[in-house]
């Protein structure tokens, strides 16, 4: 597998819509974002986005954004700038199918969830992780490499090829179980509506599942990526019920450190008996669960996209990042105190 970095490829260099800053009277270089491609084990090419962290900082650690189901990386945007400031170099990228990467999924051709893990988060990971490399090399010292996993982004890690041994830290967001059985209420029958009626009959009807059943942020979801998903929110256990997974989920295996956030009014996807029955699978990892809620953030909503929305981001983020970054040991020594 090749994943080129934004020094391989060709690039397309810009600044953070923010512009520049000044500071007595010195211009500031912000945030930048750098066009990239990734190639993935199956030749295929991922759009993707390396922001960068303003010239003349030094990289102190890597991040990884992984996106909830057929939601395009450009919804993070804010997100990574925002980590890329602090000193991460943070890559996003799209799903072959979604957004900037449709085009690598060839017409007539399908792709399952499992192949986004498998195959598109793996290039991911393996960027991110040489990278790490890279930049350890040049600085003389380790490098810590966080994965940030939104919904899918976050309960797929455990079928990423080599995400043991290269993560050292899971920051899932609304990261879940998704077997309808863990909502509650109301809240169940919709979910056991959408896994069994909605997304099936989206695809007999329209031949994929389009992005306005899936929420505000998210794009069409091809036909295979919606029966897999709703043949696992059908089953107990979601995807760690699936017989034929049997030999690829590692999540067990993982020994980094996990950290699980579910929203409070995220009734919708990502409810905490969910997030909870995900964070029992990674036994061997330094597991701690938490909550936010809208209160705490003086907002009267979150839901399952708030908390990537720019205007949570000063109250929530630092509230996401702060206790991952004190429990990671590579973390701790880049952004602890001086």
């Amino acid at each position: 597998m090749t994943a080129l970095s934004p020094s391989d490829h060709q690039q397309r260099r810009t600044r953070t819509r923010t512009g520049n800053a000044t500071e007595a009277g010195q211009t500031v270089d912000m945030p930048r974002a750098l066009s990239a491609q990734l190639r993935c084990s199956d030749g295929r090419q991922l759009a993707a986005t390396w922001h960068e962290p303003p010239l003349g900082s030094a990289v102190k650690a890597v991040a990884v954004v992984g996106s909830a189901t057929a939601v395009p990386a450009s919804y993070y945007r804010h997100f990574a700038a925002w980590l890329s400031a602090r000193g991460y170099a943070v890559l996003t990228f799209d799903y072959r199918g979604i957004a900037a990467s449709r085009a690598a999924l060839i017409p007539g051709e399908d792709v399952r969830l499992r192949d986004w893990a498998r195959v598109d988060m793996a290039a991911a990971l393996h960027a991110a992780d040489q990278r790490r490399v890279r930049e350890a090399q040049l600085q003389q010292r380790e490098l810590g490499l966080l994965w940030v996993g939104h919904s899918l982004g976050g309960n797929a890690v455990g079928l990423v090829p080599g995400f043991n041994d290269k993560a050292d830290a899971l920051l899932g967001v609304a990261a879940q179980v998704a077997y309808f059985g863990h909502w509650k209420g109301l809240a169940r029958s919709q979910a056991w509506l959408f896994f069994h009626a909605v997304l099936p009959a989206a695809v007999r009807l329209f031949g994929r599942a389009p992005g306005r059943l899936l929420g505000p942020r998210a794009e069409d979801l091809p036909a295979a990526a919606a029966l897999e998903w709703a043949a696992w929110g059908r089953t107990p256990g979601f995807l760690f019920g699936d017989p034929t997974l049997s030999a690829e989920r590692a999540y067990h295996r993982f020994a980094g450190t996990a950290h699980l956030w579910n929203i409070s009014d995220d009734h919708l996807f990502g409810p905490a008996g969910a997030v909870d029955a995900l964070a029992l699978e990674f036994r061997d990892a330094k597991v701690q669960r938490h909550t936010v809620a809208p209160a705490d953030l003086g907002v009267d909503r979150i839901e399952h996209f708030g908390p990537f929305r720019r205007e949570l981001g000063l109250q929530l983020w630092p509230r996401l990042l702060a206790p991952i970054e004190a429990a990671t040991p590579r973390l701790a020594s880049a952004f602890g105190p001086s």
